[in-house]
């Protein structure tokens, strides 16, 4: 057998390209696989799209169960192509184009039927398929149309019916009449729009000058919420540290509950015999006051003492018509 090495680099070359570009084909085409594939593409007919575009989902019974492969027309009918994975699709199945949004987007809608399954190769004709009336064409289609009446060709055709048919029995005089009133409201009514639609533009131009300003404003506003935000997050931190300073203070004191009664109870005691010796101080105080203002009196004349002593002489003493110091420490 020749070694790898020696053997003509070219035929191997020529199989590697080969096996790349089948690998790439293989990659791009993965979901048309049979055994890897993403499921099975079915088609159906539709009168118009409705807007249906590729990419658009595929819903059954509420549920998306695939996607739109492509929308093209095929004569004077619309050929839709669609996935489906993991999902039963009947031979009598029914198909519609819904409305997903008030923008516009589009959905699938599918509702299996049938005994047998559908064939891949068999689309679902026009007879089982629904297309909406796009609101949305439609109200442009409307706008348009209204841009391009001239109103004022409006009123004056119609004024010009009313005046000819004047003669005419009342029934179809009040018909014109009537008319005639509709013709000059639609004018009147179409001013007011301009003029409204000019105010609005004038409001845009403000709004449009104004632009920096808002943007400043909402730039200020950004701002503010920022700081509102940060001194939020400050009293959070706070108010946290506060709990946690509580939780460790009801802690010390649960510890410290029995050395800290005796102490409490000493103190007590020791207030209480404060408060008793505060009471004999005022007591005193006030005892002092008879004291001092006597001694004042002594000492009130000068350098001398003003007194008297009391109780040299005997007790007043009376015997008979005889009496012995019967004023007492006053005299006689």
């Amino acid at each position: 057998m020749t070694p790898f090495q020696q053997r003509n680099p070219i035929p191997i070359g020529i199989v590697g390209l080969v096996v790349l570009v089948l690998l790439s084909v293989a990659a791009y085409n993965v979901d048309d696989l049979p055994i890897i594939g993403g499921g099975t593409t079915y088609e159906a007919f539709f009168s118009e799209s409705a807007g249906m575009m590729a990419g658009d989902p595929v819903y059954i019974a509420g549920v998306e169960a695939g996607r739109v492969q492509s929308v093209e027309l095929a004569g004077d009918r619309v050929r839709v192509s669609f996935r489906i994975s993991d999902a039963w699709v009947g031979d009598a199945s029914t198909a519609s184009i819904e409305i997903r949004s008030l923008l516009g987007a589009k959905y699938l809608g599918l509702v299996p039927q049938g005994d047998r399954p559908l064939d891949p190769q068999t689309p679902i004709p026009m007879q089982r398929t629904e297309a909406p009336y796009d609101v949305v064409e439609a109200f442009e289609g409307l706008t348009g149309t209204v841009d391009q009446i001239d109103t004022a060709a409006l009123e004056k055709s119609l004024q010009t019916l009313a005046e000819t048919f004047r003669g005419t029995p009342d029934e179809v005089d009040g018909a014109l009449d009537g008319l005639s009133r509709l013709s000059r409201t639609i004018a009147k009514r179409d001013e007011e729009l301009e003029k409204l639609l000019a105010n609005t533009e004038n409001v845009s131009s403000v709004l449009a000058s104004r632009n920096a300003e808002f943007e400043k404003l909402l730039a200020d506003g950004n701002l503010l919420l920022q700081e509102i935000q940060r001194r939020r997050d400050a009293i959070a931190a706070l108010l946290d540290s506060t709990q946690a300073l509580s939780a460790q203070l009801r802690g010390l004191v649960a510890d410290n509950r029995e050395q800290l009664r005796p102490a409490l109870e000493q103190l007590d005691r020791v207030a209480a015999v404060l408060q008793r010796n505060q009471d004999n101080l005022d007591r005193a105080l006030e005892l002092e006051a008879v004291f001092v203002r006597l001694f004042n009196n002594s000492i009130g004349t000068g350098r001398w003492f003003d007194n008297f002593v009391c109780g040299l002489f005997p007790p007043p003493t009376a015997a008979g018509p005889l009496s012995i110091n019967s004023g007492g420490c006053f005299g006689s």
